[in-house]
């Protein structure tokens, strides 16, 4: 029989908290205070930046969108227009990206991998140096075409036997091209940032979220170019104006 005053009772077994993706973690200095983890926060930037790409795919292809449906008006205009244009430099241009996409994973993977300082800072280095080659030799086709004065308004003005729909196709030549040229200088300013950051020895196997995500925007930048190279300067080059 119990006794007056004695409590008799269960004890109260303490379970320890359930284990899951997002477990609380010492604070990193980079951890910001709204993520649990350093996972949680990679993924929820990684995430982010996909939600971006969408965004750019979509504006991306309304424009190629624009030139199939003007090019299927007006084939010969375009085949007759898009011979004008240097494929060497096309080419060039399209090698120097395949280039850095490469310098740009090696980036990536040096930074996940905690490698020397030196390494991280060479990739990037070699990516923005690429990045500006792009840059200057599209400065080169744009510079030759205000010399020969097709760039589309008052004054331009065409030789061939299909004036206007070699203005629609440099009307939308200069569209996309300038849209991604401003890509790339943007992705040259991330990466002059990204690069500074490496310096400063910010990244590691623990924390490289900026490098990974910059990444997937530089990548994205080079497959634009990878679908507008064949668009603008290879379908049609049988053309040969009489």
């Amino acid at each position: 029989m119990a006794t007056e005053g004695n409590i008799h009772a269960r004890p109260i077994a303490i379970q320890p908290a359930p284990a899951g993706p997002y477990v609380h973690e010492a604070h990193h200095p980079w951890l910001q205070h709204h993520f649990d983890s350093m996972t949680q926060q990679a993924e929820a930037s990684t995430l982010g930046m996909w939600v971006f790409l969408v965004t750019e795919i979509m504006f991306f292809g309304g424009l190629f969108m624009a030139y199939l449906v003007y090019r299927h008006a007006s084939p010969s205009g375009f085949q007759e227009a898009s011979h004008h244009l240097n494929i060497y430099w096309g080419t060039a241009n399209t090698a120097i990206l395949i280039i850095s996409s490469l310098t740009m994973a090696l980036a990536v993977r040096s930074a996940q991998t905690s490698q020397p300082r030196g390494t991280q800072v060479l990739f990037l280095f070699l990516t923005i140096v690429l990045g500006l080659a792009f840059l200057g030799i599209k400065a080169i086709e744009y510079t030759d075409k205000f010399k020969d004065r097709i760039v589309p308004g008052p004054n331009f003005h065409w030789e061939g036997t299909h004036a206007k729909a070699a203005e629609q196709f440099y009307s939308l030549y200069f569209a996309m091209t300038g849209l991604h040229a401003l890509h790339m200088i943007i992705g040259v300013g991330i990466m002059s940032v990204i690069l500074v950051m490496a310096w400063w020895r910010i990244f590691d196997e623990e924390y490289y979220t900026p490098v990974e995500v910059a990444g997937l925007y530089w990548h994205f930048v080079d497959i634009v170019w990878i679908f507008l190279f064949p668009l603008l300067y290879l379908i049609g080059r049988h053309y040969h104006a009489g």
